[in-house]
Formats: structure tokens, sequence, C-alpha cells
């Protein structure tokens, strides 16, 4: 029989969507489900971007140009502009979703075996970006006892070997939440320009920020490390469109876009219909904005609240995106996982949850965390965290 390759035999499994087939059996036996697991908003997509794809008025559903359309490259430009970001169209193209950016920048800048540094806890699906292209990460890792802040800086600065290309951050981040500051950014600018490689910032939750005196500060705004650097982005949370599959690679590096056209236009094309739908909603107006981050600023307190009322959950409260890492008061957060939705429910209730190891590449970490997603109503957050802490109970008896 014919082997599959070890590039697929390490693609590491998605934390996130892993349980999805025991959440399906506990449905199917009448339970409900709050999903605490996926970062899938419930806010509506603003109603420009909605009307812009129903008065579509097209004969012909064609290839869009690989860099995506010229007009919503231009109106980015503009948008970010207004971000202070100074960007023009031709530093963007558009892509199937940030996740493509990212395997497209890591494709661009590495070859086998170079190295990539990512702070730990991270998004899970950058170590199958980076197992994708066979780059290799090396984790620097952070910890909830100090809010997953960035680690000292030394301690990046001795990860930094012969085969190192990049560091890859996310900010604010995606398990933890957390924000970096200017400081902090301008610390990792400094490292790239001694040791010259580049820094890659996933910028997909730059609005979502919850405290008065928090500001977002993109690394495209580093001034002396331009040629260094790689911003990802996407539309999919800034606008609740995640299934429009459309994101951005910003640069200023001409080299690097020349190289990521050559993979966008192996692709062929970002989907067309969605574009337009994308341009559509940079025209929506900032009251939805404030009502959204009104809106999960109150989900995250009420989150945070509910989850310090149970005994040994350890937590700290996210300053920005809608997630949170939370430690409990058990061994094995995949075993619990899958118990959840496999053996128990609380009146019919039970709750879906991503086992945090999934997003640690250094074996043993997170072992007993797990990342919710706080995109349900305050309400359905309450419910669910009331089950999992009766749950917690059953589990810790049996």
């Amino acid at each position: 029989m014919p082997t599959i390759s070890s590039k697929g035999r390490n693609m590491p499994e998605s934390p996130i969507r892993k349980l999805a087939p025991y959440a399906d059996i506990a449905k199917q036996k009448g339970h409900k489900v709050y999903h605490l697991n996926i970062g899938q908003p419930d806010i509506k997509t603003p109603e420009v971007a909605m009307e812009a794809i129903k008065n579509i008025d097209l004969s012909l559903i064609e290839y869009s140009p690989s860099a995506g359309y010229e007009s919503y490259r231009n109106k980015l430009a503009t948008f970010y502009q207004r971000q202070n970001v100074n960007v023009n169209s031709e530093d963007i193209i558009i892509t199937t979703g940030g996740s493509e950016a990212l395997l497209f920048a890591l494709a661009t800048i590495t070859d086998p075996g170079d190295e990539i540094i990512i702070p730990e806890p991270f998004y899970a699906n950058y170590h199958a970006f980076a197992s994708s292209t066979s780059a290799t990460v090396i984790p620097v890792i952070s910890t909830i006892e100090s809010g997953f802040a960035l680690p000292s800086i030394d301690i990046v600065e001795k990860l930094i070997t012969p085969k190192t290309k990049a560091i890859l951050i996310c900010n604010p981040g995606n398990p933890t939440g957390y924000l970096y500051s200017e400081a902090e950014i301008k610390q990792l600018a400094s490292l790239i320009k001694k040791y010259d490689l580049y820094l890659i910032a996933d910028e997909v939750y730059r609005e979502f920020l919850y405290d008065g005196d928090d500001v977002h500060f993109s690394v495209m705004n580093l001034d002396d490390v331009q040629q260094n650097v790689i911003m990802v982005d996407s539309v999919s949370k800034r606008y609740s469109m995640c299934g429009a599959r459309i994101g951005c690679l910003v640069t200023k590096n001409k080299d690097v876009l020349a190289t990521v056209m050559k993979f966008a236009q192996a692709r062929l094309s970002p989907p067309t219909i969605e574009q337009i739908a994308c341009e559509a909603a940079i025209d929506t107006p900032q009251s939805y904005f404030d009502e959204v981050i009104a809106e999960y600023k109150s989900r995250r307190d009420t989150l945070i609240t509910e989850l310090n009322k149970i005994e040994g959950v350890v937590v700290t409260k996210p300053k920005g995106a809608f997630y949170c890492i939370a430690e409990l008061p058990i061994k094995n957060a995949d075993d619990f996982a899958q118990w959840l939705l496999e053996s128990y429910n609380l009146n019919g209730e039970t709750v879906m949850v991503a086992p945090a190891a999934g997003f640690y590449s250094t074996p043993g970490m997170g072992l007993n965390q797990v990342r919710i997603a706080y995109v349900l109503n305050k309400k359905d957050l309450i419910s669910a965290v009331n089950v999992l802490k009766e749950a917690l109970l059953v589990y810790n008896k049996k």
C-alpha cells in the first residue's frame, strides 16, 4: 500500500475542530451544546455587505485578478490609512482568508528546516502552516501567571540560530487575548533588525480592544524595518464574515510581494463574490463597531466573573480578541472535553471547549487548560459556565 508523506503524518489535528463528531452525536441525542470552542461570532454581518451581495448584477462570475480587485485594494489601503497605517494598494495582495496569507508568507520566506519563533500558546494552525512548508516552530513559552505576556526579550534572543527566519506573533492574541504593547513590538523590531529576520504579525483582531487606554500598534508602523515586516489581516472577525474567506498580506518588501504573487497565481484568484461584499463592508459605520466592541467587552467581563466563581479555575482577563485560556482543576483537558460531549449533560445541556494543549508545540504544556471563545450572548455564557462548573464536580469524582 502506498505510504502517506511525512509532511502529512506530521500535520497536527485542529484542537478546535477535532471534537466536532462528538458534538454532532450529543446533538443527535437531543442535547443543547454551548459552543465555546470556536471563534465564530454570532454578531450579524454589516448590512452594507449583505446588500452588496443581494444587489450583485453579474452575467458571469469570472476569475478575479490574482492579487485581488484593484478597487478593493485601493479601498482597503484607505481603510488602513484611516488607522494611521501608511500603506497603498501596491503593498497589498488579497488572499483566500488570513490563513492563506500566512501560508503564502511562510512559503515565501522559509526553506525546509528553517525556524520560526512563535510565542506560545499560539493559534493552532500556525503549526499546521509551518508543517505545510516544512518549517520548524521554535516556541517561546508565555505563562498564565504572567497573563501570557511576551517573555523577556533576552529569552527570545537566545532562541535565534542561523536557521531562524522569522518571529511570528498574533496581536491581539488568539488564544490568549494578550495585547502586545508598542514597547514590546519595538523590542521585537530591534531583534529582527539585529539578526536580519522577518517579523510576521497576524493583526486580525486589531479592533477588538476593551480597556480604555489600550491601543493597537501595527508592525506596519515600524519605520526602520519595513523591509522585514509582513502583516496578515482578514475580514472574518472584523465584519463577522468568517465564511467569506477573504484576507490579505501586506508588506513594503517588493521581493516578498513578487514571490507571494507566484503562489497567488498558482491558486488562480481569491473569491469574486466575496470581494464585492468585503469592498462594501469597508463602508460599515463606526456605530457598528462601537456596539460590537461594547458587546464583546460585556461578554468578556461576564465570562471572567463567572469562571472566577469556580473553585480551582485559574484565568486571566484578556485585553483583546475574544478568547481566553482557562486552567481547570483536571489533569487532561482532552479527555474532559470529549467526556463533556460523550457522557455528560446538565438538564439536557453540555459544553464544547477547545483543549489548549493543541495551542502549544512544547510537549506536556497546556494539558489542564482550555481555550474559551466568548462568542455567545451573556445569558448563554452564564449557562455554559454553570454547566462547566457542575461538570467539573462530576468529572473529578469519577
